[in-house]
Formats: C-alpha cells, structure tokens, sequence
C-alpha cells in the first residue's frame, strides 16, 4: 500500500496546487491514500467546512490538524460530524471532534492518529501517554498505523518516533513548514521524518507574505499577516507499507515547485 502525506497546506494557494497535481500525482505513484495536514487551508489559518470540502474534491482522503484547528469558528459547525478531519488526540475529552479515524481502502483499515506537541506549544496532554492509551484501545481495528505529530521540536518529534517504532507505520512531522533531510524506516518498521514540509506559496516565510514577517520583525509591532503570492510549493511523503505486516518498506520525499 502506498500512502501520502502531504506537509501543511497553506491557503488558497495550497489549495490550488494540490488541486492541480494530486490527480496526477495518485496516478502516477499508484498512491492509494492521501493524508494532508490541513490546518491552515482557510487564509493560512484553521479551517472551514467549505476548504475542508475543496480538499476532498482534490482527491484527499483524510485531514489532519493541530493547534490552530479552532481558528475559524466554522469548524465547530461541522468538526463531530466529519468523519475523516482529525484534531490532535491530546486535547481534553471534552474537545469537540476526534483524534483518529479509521478509513478502508481495499479491506484494509488504516487508522490516523493526530498529535499535538508541548515544546514551545500550548500545554496539552502527554502526546506519549496518549498514543500509547490510543494505540492500545484501537490495535485490533486497523492493519496500517499513521501518525501525524504537529510539533515544533525535532527532538520531541524524535523521541516519539522511537516510542512508537514497531507500533505504527509511520510518525510523519508537520507544523514546521519546512521539510526535514531525515526521512528513514526506524528498526521496528517505522517511517519517519521530523517534518513533511509546507505545501503553499513558495517566495514566503512560511507560507506568509515575506515583508510583512520582516517589518514585524524589524518593526516589533503588531503585523496582520497575509499568505503570500506566486509560485508554490508541494511538500509530501510517499510511504510504502507491507500490509500484512503493518511496517514501511520505503519512504521517499516529494519536494517541488510550479
């Protein structure tokens, strides 16, 4: 089974691009499922039912989020009844919405488990005890496991990925927007990169108008930032899993600019 993940989609511009290509993409590397970290599709922050449902039509299969899910009040509308956008499952129980969903492709189910880090992060709970609770309450219901951990830090990222190694097929980094040189399969059968990357605009600060992150930091005020224009970047994984075994075989970058 081949299996994508695609970095942070940034705005509209994100949105487009992977509108263009996945198509083409899926086609070409016989992707069999799409997962895309989209968290910041709406004006490069949060969500709404209607960017959710561009994705879709795109040609995703399942989205991920993290800690900026809740920053269009739309999601609240439509989050508990989406059966496949994920919020990090560290969040209080009571948090609307879900931390993993099962999808089958082909008779096998693939669980997605989404994570949210707590260095230099909102103090959530222990992504670690959680995916362990997680896994253990779910290990009977998938034959593939793939976890997206929103994450700032890459040691955070790290430790998880061996925690996890032999568990889960995959430990794919997101929140960065900057894809990592260490994509690798772990000796338990895990695939791993800190970071998936950004898909969005390409001449930006990640994904934002690259002035106005420099007047805020030349300027030290406040600066309502904007995604940038131009050319955009894609940013994904492409992970081959053994089916039978549950672990990653391979895991290639896909890095480009159009």
């Amino acid at each position: 089974m081949n299996i994508m993940m695609i970095g942070d989609i940034v705005g509209r511009p994100g949105r487009n691009i992977v509108r263009q290509i996945l198509p083409e993409l899926r086609r070409d590397y016989a992707i069999d499922l799409v997962i895309a970290n989209g968290e910041n599709i709406a004006g490069g922050i949060g969500v709404t039912r209607e960017t959710v449902a561009e994705l879709y039509n795109s040609g995703v299969d399942v989205i991920t989020t993290g800690n900026h899910v809740w920053d269009k009040k739309d999601v609240f509308n439509f989050i508990d009844q989406d059966q496949y956008i994920v919020r990090p499952a560290n969040y209080p129980p009571e948090t609307p919405g879900k931390g993993y969903t099962i999808i089958t492709i082909d008779n096998v189910n693939v669980a997605v488990v989404s994570l949210a880090g707590r260095v230099f992060m909102e103090p959530l709970d222990c992504p670690f005890r959680t995916a362990k609770d997680k896994l253990d309450s779910i290990h009977n219901k998938a034959d593939v496991f793939i976890v997206d951990f929103h994450a700032e830090a890459t040691s955070e990222k790290q430790a998880l990925a061996w925690f996890l190694d032999g568990r889960v097929s995959a430990v794919c980094g997101t929140h960065t927007h900057v894809q990592t040189n260490d994509a690798r399969i772990l000796p338990g059968g895990t695939a791993f990169i800190s970071d998936v990357g950004m898909t969005g605009p390409y001449n930006s600060v990640l994904g934002v108008d690259k002035d106005l992150v420099i007047k805020k930091f030349t300027g030290q005020l406040p600066v309502r930032f904007e995604v940038a224009n131009g050319p955009c970047q894609f940013n994904a994984v492409i992970v081959e899993v053994d089916i039978c075994l549950g672990r990653a075989k391979e895991i290639e970058t896909v890095n480009f600019v159009r």
